[in-house]
């Protein structure tokens, strides 16, 4: 054996053979790779957006469903009618009123309000006042909705019914309502009202 075969350090150890500095870096234990985690964010970033866009147009297309549902529906619909129509057209059903029911048209030329209730003798009275009139501008036997205006909603007007009706006109933009109350039922009349406002 030389001296040169016997320098310490000369040798390598046993087991040490392989240039560890070419093995790839082993991550933390624990500790998913960088590259799981840049997957998922990207992947997160395009899905969640989507999604959103995904329900967003059905939520719209759902919605113009509805209105043209709404647009196309006719006949009357049962309750009350909203404050704001009640106060445009000029309306104001009497508290605890029963059969209570509405319809709206829409135009360029004029907007109308059909409705329906039953009420007391006493709530007759009170509605009546309260758009600006009374008993009294009832005429007996007259019936003041025409029939093409009674078939739009599908009222039945006229009959062996004692009927009574008024047309209550005021200045233009408020609105002219037409008035006609079944009295077949003294204690309970049942009043139709088509309020018609023209711009």
């Amino acid at each position: 054996m030389t001296a040169a075969d016997q320098r310490p350090g000369t040798g390598s150890p046993p087991g040490r053979g392989t240039n560890r500095a070419t093995e790839p870096p082993t991550p933390p234990a624990g500790r998913p790779p960088r590259r799981w985690l840049k997957a998922l964010a990207v992947f997160l970033l395009i899905t969640i957006p989507a999604g959103y866009l995904v329900i967003s147009a059905l939520q719209s297309r759902d919605s113009g469903e509805d209105k043209q549902e709404n647009a196309s529906a006719t006949g009357l619909t049962a309750g009350w009618p909203s404050k704001v129509q009640r106060r445009i057209y000029d309306v104001p059903i009497p508290g605890y009123s029963a059969d209570v029911a509405y319809y709206e048209t829409n135009a360029w030329k004029s907007s109308s309000l059909y409705v329906q209730f039953v009420t007391s003798v006493q709530g007759l009275d009170r509605f009546l006042v309260n758009v600006g009139t009374d008993r009294a501008a009832l005429k007996n036997g007259e019936i003041t909705i025409d029939a093409d205006e009674a078939e739009k909603v599908g009222w039945r007007l006229g009959g062996d019914e004692d009927w009574a009706g008024t047309v209550f006109t005021q200045k233009q933009p408020q609105p002219e309502l037409e008035i006609t109350v079944d009295f077949d039922n003294r204690r309970h009349p049942k009043v139709y009202v088509v309020s018609t406002v023209t711009p």
